[in-house]
């Protein structure tokens, strides 16, 4: 948390300089994650999004571009990030590092990048957690980076904003969605082409079984 109290003000400056060695920035990837979840719950979702790990903000701004009959909350353990929240945001839905402040019964909750900050040894807690807050027939996705592709790795390694941590396995990730009893848990692998191979983008959609994507996603319902 200290470090991304530390991080917060200039925090999407960071995310880009990390990005530049994959040719795109932070736009690009929450752009991509919105499309994700679009193909999830569909283009005219009006329901409830919590967004957890939010950060300052930048996924939940573009899922509300992407969702605009959709209302976002926003939940991080640094009051820092949660400060630099666009206050339209903040106006529309509720973004706080208190969780006893949240909402219940949210129809879609989206962990984008955050279960490998946390410890290994709370993520099965926290998963399990996730559970209390969706309503029933509501969902949840997980996006993660994958261990297992030597780009992501590299990325990871150089950035000061992912220091000490260990990514999961899918395996991992799903096994904790099952012992938080979610149902029909589905794996899909993304992003699979840097910048200089954006003419192949098109083929990504296809390739969501080949398990050397950058990153996966792992979606799972409450029913």
């Amino acid at each position: 948390m200290e470090d991304f109290d530390k991080f917060a003000h200039d925090y999407k400056s960071i995310l880009d300089k990390t990005l530049k060695f994959g040719g795109e920035k932070e736009e690009y990837f929450s752009t991509y994650k919105a499309d994700c979840i679009n193909r999830c719950v569909g283009k005219n979702f009006s329901g409830k999004i919590l967004d957890y790990g939010c950060g300052v903000g930048l996924l939940s701004k573009t899922l509300l571009k992407h969702f605009p009959h959709a209302s976002v909350d926003g939940y991080d353990v640094s009051t820092a990030s949660i400060e630099h929240v666009p206050n339209y945001l903040k106006e529309q839905g509720r973004f706080t590092s208190d969780m006893n402040t949240l909402g219940q019964c949210y129809d879609l909750i989206v962990v984008a990048n955050v279960l490998h900050h946390i410890k290994g040894s709370d993520r099965e807690c926290v998963v399990a957690g996730f559970n209390k807050l969706i309503k029933n027939n509501g969902k949840i996705i997980v996006f993660e980076h994958n261990p297992f592709n030597p780009l992501t790795c590299k990325i990871v390694r150089d950035s000061p904003l992912d220091k000490g941590v260990v990514l999961l396995p899918f395996s991992e990730t799903i096994f904790y969605l099952k012992k938080a009893g979610f149902k029909n848990i589905r794996l899909n692998y993304i992003v699979f082409f840097p910048r200089f191979l954006s003419v192949l983008r098109w083929a990504e959609p296809f390739l969501f079984w080949f398990p050397l994507g950058a990153q996966y996603t792992a979606i799972g319902e409450v029913n």
